[in-house]
């Protein structure tokens, strides 16, 4: 059913849901690569679902850099980096209810480019 008078949280939350269904029917075989996003930062974790650990992080937060697309590419960079490194080289992308433009997308695509698939 298309939502169509609903605010920009609702819809956010109706797209959170979508994508974690969808996670849940694939099953947890492979570690989830979950974005969170604030005004001025971006957060990247790939997380293993059946011990409930997170394995690798990586923010801006860390990097000392603010939420940019450019930013958000060193994210990713460094995320696939550190996620090569200890041997996970498959991953669920998780981008949490965001939309699939702008940083997300930079991120996603840096991380794709330096070794990890999804």
């Amino acid at each position: 059913m298309k939502q169509i008078n609903v605010d920009r949280k609702a819809r956010r939350v109706l797209r959170h849901k979508r994508i974690t269904n969808k996670l849940q029917r694939q099953g947890y075989a492979k570690p989830r690569l979950v974005i969170s996003k604030t005004n001025k930062h971006i957060f990247a974790q790939i997380i293993d679902d059946l011990t409930s650990r997170t394995l690798v992080a990586s923010s801006t937060l860390q990097l000392k850099k603010t939420g940019t697309i450019a930013n958000a590419k060193l994210v990713g960079e460094d995320i696939a980096k550190k996620a090569l490194a200890q041997k996970i080289k498959q991953v669920a992308f998780d981008r949490g209810g965001s939309k699939y433009h702008g940083q997300i997308l930079a991120l996603a695509n840096a991380a794709r480019e330096n070794g990890l698939e999804f």
